[in-house]
């Protein structure tokens, strides 16, 4: 299994401060439609570092730190224990951001390839998810548009082993205060704000690592 500590020796060492399918749409939103939808889940004078209408805690928004020089530019990594994803940049640095990861062992640690990536994405429940809980999803069985309310948000990162389609994703999520917490059913959640910034310097074919969440070691800012 990988485990977080083949990505965090110690936290300062690396970093230091400063599920569901695609539904196959009879229309896709229109460019009005996403630049609408993208400022109404954008704070009025956003700015990552301070902006919080959604009440996080601070620690959660996105800040650049210093990264291991061991770490490939492009890559993304999550600290599922501290709740963080990591996207590493050229020059040393990484953008780190809050999430939100899976409930309970719903959560699946393991390395993946970003093959494909969508701006306002429409979802369906799994099958799996239907069956764990039918009362939640059975009446969505036909999928959900796009738009603020699905459960993708406005961009979705759709993780890959293989040629496989695994059903996890990283995506934005209407439930921004579940951030920090373990809320999903299987994908990494993400502010929509913040993984609007995100989702431009992602590279298809970059590889996601996704450490295991039982480990103790916590990150520091």
């Amino acid at each position: 299994m990988l485990t977080r500590r083949h990505f965090i020796q110690t936290t300062t060492a690396l970093f230091s401060s400063a599920i569901a399918t695609p539904l196959m749409a009879r229309t896709r939103p229109t460019g009005a439609e996403k630049a609408a939808w993208d400022a109404q889940v954008t704070p009025a004078g956003f700015d990552p570092a301070t902006s919080n209408p959604w009440g996080v805690h601070p620690r959660f928004l996105p800040q650049r730190v210093v990264a291991n020089d061991s770490l490939r530019v492009g890559d993304v990594h999550v600290d599922a224990v501290a709740r963080y994803v990591y996207h590493i940049e050229e020059g040393g640095t990484a953008m780190r951001y809050g999430v939100a990861i899976a409930r309970g062992n719903l959560y699946e640690p393991g390395t993946y390839t970003i093959k494909r990536k969508v701006e306002w994405p429409h979802w369906t429940p799994t099958q799996n998810m239907i069956k764990r809980d039918p009362e939640l999803y059975a009446g969505l069985q036909d999928g959900v548009n796009p738009g603020p309310e699905n459960p993708l948000g406005s961009r979705a990162l759709y993780l890959f082993q293989g040629n496989r389609d695994t059903y996890l994703r990283i995506h934005g999520t209407p439930e921004a205060r579940s951030i920090g917490g373990r809320a999903s059913s299987g994908c990494v959640r993400m502010i929509m704000a913040h993984i609007n910034q995100l989702y431009p310097n992602v590279r298809t074919g970059s590889t996601a690592y996704l450490y295991s969440a039982e480990e103790s070691v916590v990150a520091r800012s």
